[in-house]
């Protein structure tokens, strides 16, 4: 038996049922990986519990798996840091007074939302945070910042390769059935992924159109008019402010304090990610040195076949240690109170590596041959749409769909990504299989349909008012959370509607041109009717 049939939907089924109901990501991600083990176990509870155990041992064990865990828990320790040191009040203190008109206070917001790229939550509370005096000077609304804020924070950290969205993406993937077959490495599958991104790029581009064009509308436009009249936003209608969260304010921080280490960043990652290929080929025999490693491949080929999660790893690790100790050097910190800044940073984290883990056990056990303690959800799905003639074409917008909503309810984009790629990945390589694809085209059928997994599960994060990214947001801005749900949604919806369609262009044309003429046409074509129609 190579798989569990029909049963094998029940963990993801379940998992997206609960979410509905409970709106806990954690708990519905760890109902679903228990129904599992318990199909497998025949109903056993005790021994589906001592398999979940296994499991989790089994999956941090890995060693891909337990680089990208420590990735991340370190990325929250070095977000706490500079959270803590006055840097960022510092460059929004140099930044307002360049800033002189809403537009001009709007692009900034936008701006500081493509440089904080490294986490999502930090983006969110920080550019909100730094921002939130220049925006009031300039009588733009609360709503208005929280939107450029939130949208930003979310769509930027699945299209630059340094994040922990992107390591999560790479490691549920790589683990997915059928990505052998797409003959590329975890990197060269994200970095494939970008152009394929037509939901995250459809958001930067429209918020920096809304910014240029002034083209607000629905609620949003109406919070633009009380602002006009001095109310920035409307406690009465959506109830109080979220306590304000300000950062450290330091006299001794300059400007430079807060962009150096996201160059040190950016600049570790880049040396790396080349480095730890040439590293890896010394094998003490043919190549007995760095020098002879570097002569014995192109740069090109040290970057696309490097282990990504070993060489993010030593990039938060060199950029952290460094880091830390600039700003004690700097004496803007003191080695204690780093120190916690750092340990609450990781905490932070927690929520975050909780799903992560997750995602990982749901995505092993749906995976998984039976023989080896799992459903073969894979082979029985990949089958069963290959064998019912399924149309290759709508694939990636009902994937998008489906994602968008489980991302609502859950409110979580990991979780999605957990549940969707490991049961999309083996479907659409199997369809490539039987409609006979060569590696070219099947790769690019598969860039479309991964992208629509993770184009959805953005949309329901922006979209959904349980997500954590929507309360910090509302946070970083000052804004009333139901006012910036209100406010955002119809944005977030325009948005996704032009994807949807987008992608099924894509789907029917196999071409990502295509997708992004189409999108970017129906962009255009929100932003200068709907403003006309929607007041």
């Amino acid at each position: 038996m190579d798989n569990f049939g029909a049963l094998g939907l029940i963990p993801p089924l379940l998992a997206i049922a609960l979410a509905f109901f409970t709106k806990d990501a954690v708990l519905s991600l760890f109902v679903g990986v228990l129904s599992g083990t318990m199909i497998v176990n025949s109903g056993n509870l005790g021994s589906s519990l001592i398999d979940v155990s296994n499991l989790f041992a089994k999956i941090l064990g890995d060693a891909w798996n337990v680089r990208i865990f420590l990735f991340c828990a370190l990325l929250g320790g070095f977000v706490g840091l500079l959270g803590h040191t006055g840097a960022a009040h510092s460059f929004g203190v140099w930044a307002a007074k360049r800033l002189k008109s809403g537009q001009s206070s709007q692009f900034m917001t936008f701006i500081f939302g493509l440089i904080i790229f490294i986490d999502d939550y930090f983006s969110a509370l920080a550019t909100g945070s730094i921002m939130r005096p220049i925006s009031d000077k300039t009588g733009t609304p609360r709503a208005k910042l929280a939107y450029n804020v939130h949208s930003t924070a979310t769509a930027v950290c699945v299209i630059v390769p340094v994040s922990s969205w992107v390591v999560t993406i790479m490691s549920i993937s790589k683990d997915a059935q059928g990505f052998e077959s797409l003959g590329l490495s975890p990197l060269e599958f994200f970095l494939g992924l970008i152009a394929y991104n037509l939901y995250a790029f459809g958001v930067l581009l429209f918020v920096l159109g809304m910014i240029v064009f002034k083209a607000d509308f629905g609620p949003m436009k109406r919070a633009h008019e009380r602002a006009k009249e001095g109310k920035l936003f409307d406690e009465e209608k959506f109830g109080l402010v979220p306590n304000d969260t300000e950062f450290v304010e330091n006299n001794r921080a300059n400007p430079f304090d807060m962009i150096l280490p996201m160059i040190l960043l950016i600049c570790s990652v880049l040396v790396f990610f080349p480095l730890t290929t040439m590293i890896a080929a010394i094998d003490g025999s043919k190549i007995t040195s760095l020098t002879q490693a570097y002569h014995s491949m192109s740069l090109s080929d040290a970057f696309k076949n490097t282990d990504a999660s070993v060489a993010l790893l030593h990039s938060i690790i060199f950029t952290f240690f460094f880091t830390f100790i600039y700003y004690i050097f700097r004496r803007l910190v003191s080695a204690k109170a780093s120190m916690a800044a750092v340990s609450e940073g990781i905490k932070s984290m927690v929520p975050a590596l909780t799903i992560l883990i997750l995602a990982w056990s749901i995505g092993t056990i749906i995976k998984s041959a039976p023989s080896e303690g799992g459903l073969g959800l894979g082979v029985y799905l990949s089958g069963l749409v290959v064998n019912g003639d399924f149309p290759v074409f709508l694939l990636a917008s009902i994937v998008f769909l489906v994602s968008g909503l489980i991302s609502f309810a859950t409110g979580t984009s990991w979780g999605t990504f957990g549940i969707m790629i490991p049961l999309v990945m083996p479907i659409v390589t199997a369809l490539g299989a039987s409609n006979n694809m060569g590696l070219e085209e099947l790769q690019n059928i598969t860039f479309i349909c991964i992208a629509a997994v993770v184009g959805g599960a953005i949309f329901g994060d922006n979209a959904s008012p349980i997500s954590d990214s929507t309360i910090l947001s509302s946070t970083g801005a000052g804004c009333p959370v139901l006012e910036h749900i209100a406010t955002q949604m119809p944005y977030a919806v325009t948005i996704a509607i032009a994807a949807a369609i987008s992608f099924l262009f894509t789907g029917i044309f196999g071409s990502i041109a295509v997708g992004w003429v189409c999108n970017i046409a129906l962009l255009l074509i929100a932003l200068f009717v709907l403003p006309k129609v929607w007041r």
